[in-house]
């Protein structure tokens, strides 16, 4: 009984990793050897919409100022017709609502919401901002977040197209030089967004909204009813709700904006689980109208299920390993009808494992930073890591649902000091002005590109 119950265990894991093994090796082929959709930004005289910047804030006295800085930076006309910031204080105790308030008071296209009640999160904290938005097209970043100077141009381009819901960045990490665990999620980042975000795009498959470094158009917001407070994943909720309706989302891949990966693996680890029960809880909710959507095709619902089902691979790769156990210690290996499965499932482990870190070798190549392919033998640590983080969440979340209860939001640990020297208070040395520059620039894209330099980050 338990070596039936492990063979068909072992079959489901290898018809599902096979599925997930062509994809990725797909996305890789097309991303290397066809060209990308037309980029909207190389469009002559697009209209500019009105844009409001979202960025909620919850105790981030230490990297505030660099994000405020950059925006100060922006090419993006600062006048009220074009931009405003609005920062949401989101129950901070550690000093970030004064740098907010010095903003404001500095640069007339600031706005700041102190949020003192009501629920917390990320999502209650936009929905507070887009009530006060008056923008065409609501941007949002994370606090820890820097944009580049041409950023915001980038993201509006795509709206010039009316089917177009929301657009999506590229996130590029300052921090690589910090650990070996930065280095790797640099590659990881790479992977993601060069190949399997640009291949997704340029496929007519479902691009992925990222919950920062993106922008949603405020009537696609409305109309598929705003921000779901509930939801861990924001991000991953609105993509499913804009592609079941029939919005479309595009990829910027040039659009690059700076972020600040954990460096530590107990902060990969809660980013880890916020991220793994989030998405599963949105393919809970929204599997059953993606696939009964009438405006998707039959391959934009086939990989939006691949894409919802994604952290499912790593509690069905665990229970892989067990099953192969199993068999191989119940004598089955050894057996000639079972020879051409054992030979098949030892292909899809070896090619399986391979498609994700050919995905991330073909970014390496495209990005044209070759020596960081080195590193690429040691991903197998995170991949590790990454499998056993996400099945010891997904079981807390199924036994969460089991039982009715809720689990919580962990927020990411930052690292970054507060103004640069060490000692992290959260003073800055430079301050926006009220045209759009800065003063005596010592935080904002510049410091950030400085320290990454310093500590031998070659990708800002």
């Amino acid at each position: 009984m338990i070596v039936a119950a492990a063979l068909v265990i072992a079959v489901v894991v290898l018809l599902v990793l096979a599925a997930y093994t062509a994809r990725h090796f797909y996305f890789a082929l097309h991303r290397l050897f066809s060209k990308p959709r037309m980029d909207y930004s190389d469009l002559a005289g697009f209209h500019l919409p009105s844009v409001s910047v979202l960025i909620p804030m919850h105790n981030e006295a230490a990297v505030a100022e660099d994000v405020l800085e950059a925006l100060a930076e922006a090419d993006y006309p600062h006048d009220p017709d074009h931009l405003e910031v609005i920062l949401i204080d989101d129950h901070s105790t550690d000093g970030t609502g004064a740098i907010l308030d010095e903003y404001a008071g500095r640069c007339p296209w600031i706005k700041v919401i102190h949020r003192l009640g009501g629920r917390r999160g990320k999502a209650a904290a936009l929905e507070a901002g887009t009530r006060e938005a008056q923008g065409e097209v609501l941007v949002v970043f994370d606090a820890d977040y820097v944009p580049g100077k041409s950023l915001l141009k980038f993201l509006a381009a795509p709206f010039a197209d009316p089917e177009i819901g929301a657009v999506m960045g590229r996130v590029v990490p300052h921090n690589v030089g910090t650990s070996l665990l930065s280095r790797l999620l640099d590659l990881e980042r790479a992977g993601g967004y060069q190949i399997g975000q640009q291949a997704r795009y340029s496929l007519g498959l479902i691009a992925q909204y990222g919950g920062t470094a993106g922008g949603v158009r405020r009537s696609a917001l409305d109309a598929v009813g705003g921000w779901d407070q509930r939801s861990l994943t924001e991000d991953t909720d609105l993509t499913l709700r804009l592609a079941i309706r029939g919005w479309k989302i595009a990829y910027v891949n040039r659009a690059e904006c700076y972020e600040e990966v954990p460096e530590t693996w107990e902060s990969r680890k809660l980013q880890i689980e916020r991220w793994a029960v989030g998405h599963t809880d949105c393919l809970h909710r929204h599997l059953g109208a993606l696939l009964r959507s009438p405006y998707l095709t039959r391959r934009e619902k086939w990989d939006g299920a691949f894409l919802l089902s994604v952290y499912l691979t790593a509690p069905l790769i665990a229970l892989g390993w067990v099953a192969t156990a199993i068999l191989f210690f119940q004598g089955s290996s050894y057996l000639p009808v079972w020879t051409p499965f054992f030979l098949a499932s030892t292909c899809c482990n070896a090619l399986g494992n391979f498609a994700s870190f050919f995905e991330i070798g073909s970014s390496v190549l495209l990005d044209g930073a070759g020596r960081r392919v080195r590193l690429l033998p040691l991903n197998i640590a995170n991949f590790v890591f990454s499998t056993a983080t996400v099945t010891a969440a997904l079981g807390r979340y199924y036994a969460a649902r089991a039982t009715g209860r809720t689990l919580g939001w962990n927020k990411t640990q930052r690292h970054r000091n507060g103004n640069g020297n060490g000692n992290g208070n959260g003073n800055g040395n430079g301050h926006a002005n009220g045209n759009g520059g800065s003063y005596a620039n010592g935080r904002g894209l510049n410091h950030i590109k400085a320290r990454a330099a310093a500590q031998g980050s070659g990708g800002v």
